[in-house]
């Protein structure tokens, strides 16, 4: 079976070589990190202490990593080598900047010898993914090797599970090697233990998404930001975040048509890939707005009130949603099914957001159940929407306050699957591999 994957592996890799030789040369990406993507050169381990792998895809999967990372060493008193893997650019970027006391490399495409080198050099004792990253040559090799290993914050649209379901003679067998399975609700962990994972294993442990957000917005980087953008206590701020094309015009267009008679409304543009970051500057340009770009701004340098301001950094929108009165999460228009809106609803911003939003469609039930949060379903509905939100302030801060309170009520998740792993790595099972 590993070499049929192989070849469909290879096939794929060379139908989209194209795109990335077009992608490497036109925004910079795929660069870096073949040896570890193709031959499974990760760093090779070394010291006394047993290795847990932690891998995060991408940007959104890192920042919820950090939680458990974090957690996971206080509990153990440390007593564990990590090693963090991502697959894309932006999510090694910030995993290399958040984890700087930890080993931090790529995650291997899942060719047979490249999974199996890098579970060779790493040694791991047990592998932790975060979300649904699951690749048949990578979980075979694990289980070969013996190596323990968890899905946590286990997320499985209906689209997915069906998909899945097609192949379950393929995916059972990885399913049922999991040692520790967490979910956000039990509509997806029903769907887990459907696809072969164990009953005994399989939790419901809520979503992680909601643990370590920060429900001040008085915090110091938030603190930093209103300083750096020049926002008083008058400003009433937009900001459009995680965005994809067309949403950047979209609150564009809404800001400049309210502006007129609200000259005190700012906006701050925060698209989802760096990639965009030029396009969007000149959209905004050519709209003959001035502009304010977080990254060319120098060193105490202030923006000017009439600009609009672009985040065009990465790992730094956390904090800036502190600043959001009013907070459209994008993605959400698009193809991408929405973002993570719980950072601006945890601030206490009126938070809106489009129609397609299925990968977060517990998190948005929630916020719709609590009144919470507005999902617009046209991008018609955006200004007059921003604009009813501004007249009426008491609408605003309510709904602003109710998100706050549906965050801060869901909390919790962390604490239990780093709980579940820790006792993973100190059963019997694990304590007589390892000392075998």
């Amino acid at each position: 079976m590993k070499w049929v994957l192989n070849c469909i592996y290879a096939l794929l890799l060379l139908m989209l070589s194209p795109v990335i030789l077009w992608r490497s040369y036109r925004h910079g990406r795929y660069r870096t990190g073949w040896r570890e993507k193709l031959l499974g050169s990760l760093p090779i381990s070394s010291g006394s202490k047993p290795v847990v792998w932690f891998h995060a895809v991408s940007v959104g999967e890192v920042v919820q990593l950090q939680k458990i990372v974090d957690r996971f060493r206080t509990e153990t008193d440390d007593g564990f080598k990590i090693v963090v893997t991502s697959s894309t650019d932006t999510g090694f970027e910030l995993a290399a900047s958040r984890f700087t006391d930890c080993s931090v490399s790529w995650f291997p495409l899942d060719f047979s010898w490249a999974v199996s080198n890098a579970i060779r050099r790493v040694k791991p004792a047990m592998v932790v993914l975060v979300e649904l990253e699951l690749w048949p040559n990578f979980l075979r090799e694990c289980g070969q090797a013996g190596v323990m290993t968890a899905l946590v914050n286990a997320r499985l649209s209906e689209r997915s599970f069906r998909g899945y379901s097609r192949v379950k003679p393929i995916m059972a067998p990885l399913f049922e090697q999991f040692h520790v399975v967490t979910a956000p609700t039990e509509e997806y962990a029903s769907r887990v233990r459907k696809l072969g994972a164990s009953a005994t294993v399989t939790q419901v442990t809520g979503s992680i998404k909601f643990d370590g957000v920060t429900a001040n917005h008085e915090n110091a980087a938030t603190s930093g930001f209103r300083r750096l953008f020049a926002i008083s206590d008058n400003d009433v701020v937009l900001i459009a975040g995680s965005t994809q094309h067309p949403e950047e015009q979209m609150a564009l267009d809404a800001w400049m048509e309210l502006r007129k008679e609200r000259p005190n409304l700012r906006l701050i543009l925060v698209p989802r890939h760096k990639e965009r970051f030029d396009d969007v500057a000149a959209i905004v340009r050519a709209s003959g707005c001035r502009l304010y770009r977080r990254s060319e701004s120098s060193e105490g340098e202030i923006a000017p009130v009439d600009a609009v301001i672009l985040l065009d950094t990465i790992g730094e929108l956390s904090a800036c949603w502190g600043l959001a009165d009013i907070a459209f999460v994008g993605g959400s228009f698009g193809s991408r099914g929405g973002q993570n809106m719980l950072e601006p609803a945890a601030h206490g911003a009126a938070v809106l957001f489009g129609p397609n939003t299925w990968n977060f469609k517990d998190i948005v039930e929630q916020l719709r159940h609590t009144e919470a949060a507005v999902q617009l379903q046209t991008r018609d509905e955006f200004l007059p929407t921003v604009n009813r939100l501004l007249s009426d302030a008491d609408s605003r801060q309510r709904l602003g306050q109710n998100a706050q309170r549906t965050v801060v009520a869901q909390q919790g998740a962390v604490e239990k699957t780093t709980r579940l792993l820790r006792d993973a790595m100190f059963s019997d099972s694990f304590v007589s591999r390892d000392a075998a």
